[in-house]
């Protein structure tokens, strides 16, 4: 029901929305003579502001076309090179460049698309030959398709491992941490020569009991019930995966909004004022922004309730409790992949010393196998872009 109901809303503010759009065009026409004044300026900008901020948003492209390698710009191909049912494997292809390190990026399964990711994927590819994983919005996939849950998803970064081959790098940005390390431990405990030779953890929740943000606070505080009951939702009939459970991208925008709602209406207070001023360019900063950030996903419920009760709740992986298809998790077994844990000194998402606990449970590392970073005066997204 609840989603039948944001999706009722979104048809009934669309004649208001198109209408603004409009009003946009009539008031700032040049042949407009009230495009000149200021009170003409305001109303263009009051419905700009409008309509930009309720047009619904959809997956957004990487968009990157070239890099620079030794001072010359190389062209960028993007490539899929294997499909499964949630999740592509895409390579950002050099055009003539074969030989650097692979690196799989492994992108957050947390609402956004792996797009959020584009700063990210354009620093490494002057050194590496860059994949990433493209997750799949569960909404647009059908039922019969089948379940995906947190097992799923380390079998997923296991299998793109081996594809990938020995010798492989792999970084994982915020909430794949957890499933990342839980796949370089299996593959360890088991010999696999496919495991990466380094991995790279950036603002995960390795132990989200370290200096709890609001979102770990929200896990302790409710159960698993609450959030079945609160959260989790059908797909409605207008989209392929109708009836599938899942935790739907709408809420979870709210809640990302939410968490700093007075920094969101100054942005937009701001976007008003630099429409008035006529200046483009702040207002297109802005735009581009929460185009990425407003494009949203649905994830599959029996993945978010599992990674609630054992990441969040119930802390398993270090508490070294974690199973994964009856295989127990081991970090210690790491004995041959260099590890790297990057932290904001003010992240909101992943408290400090969240991610540095890796280091405390991958206990068969090496002193010279170990590095942590702390990137002084940035949030949750200033760890992995700008």
């Amino acid at each position: 029901m609840l989603y039948h109901l944001h999706e009722l809303g979104q048809a009934a503010i669309t004649p208001m929305r198109l209408a603004a759009e409009a009003g946009h065009h009539v008031l700032s026409s040049p042949y407009n003579p009230i495009a000149y004044t200021h009170a003409g300026r305001a109303a263009a900008a009051a419905c700009h502001v409008f309509e930009h901020s309720t047009r619904p948003q959809g997956k957004p492209a990487f968009g990157l076309t070239e890099t620079v390698i030794n001072g010359e710009s190389v062209a960028i191909v993007e490539e899929i090179v294997t499909r499964k049912t949630f999740c592509q494997l895409k390579r950002f292809r050099r055009e003539g460049h074969h030989d650097d390190p692979r690196l799989l990026i492994v992108a957050p399964l947390s609402g956004h698309y792996a797009t959020l990711l584009r700063g990210t994927v354009a620093a490494m590819l002057p050194d590496h030959d860059v994949y990433i994983t493209d997750w799949r919005d569960a909404r647009a996939v059908p039922l019969r398709d089948g379940n995906f849950d947190l097992d799923d998803y380390i079998d997923y970064i296991i299998d793109f491992l081996r594809l990938l081959g020995p010798g492989t790098h792999v970084m994982a940005v915020c909430q794949p941490s957890v499933p990342v390390l839980a796949a370089v431990a299996l593959m360890s405990a088991a010999g696999d020569p496919a495991a990466p030779a380094s991995m790279t953890l950036m603002g995960g929740p390795i132990d989200s009991r370290r200096n709890p943000t609001t979102p770990n606070k929200l896990a302790m505080e409710h159960s698993i019930e609450w959030f079945e009951h609160s959260v989790i939702t059908r797909v409605p009939a207008t989209y392929p995966g109708f009836m599938r459970r899942v935790y739907p991208g709408f809420l979870q925008l709210t809640g990302f909004m939410t968490m700093n709602l007075d920094r969101h209406v100054g942005a937009h207070i701001q976007l008003f004022n630099n429409l008035i001023k006529g200046d483009e360019d702040g207002a297109q900063a802005h735009r581009a922004f929460y185009e990425e950030y407003r494009s949203v996903m649905d994830l599959s419920a029996e993945y978010y309730l599992q990674t609630v009760t054992q990441v969040f709740k119930e802390h398993q992986l270090p508490n070294g409790t974690m199973l994964s298809r009856g295989r127990p998790v081991e970090p210690r077994a790491i004995t041959r992949t260099a590890l790297m844990t990057v932290e904001g000194e003010l992240d909101d998402i992943s408290g400090i010393g969240q991610t540095l606990a890796a280091h405390e449970i991958c206990t068969g590392l090496a002193p010279a196998m170990r590095l942590h970073h702390m990137q002084p005066s940035v949030g949750h997204y200033g760890v992995f872009n700008g």
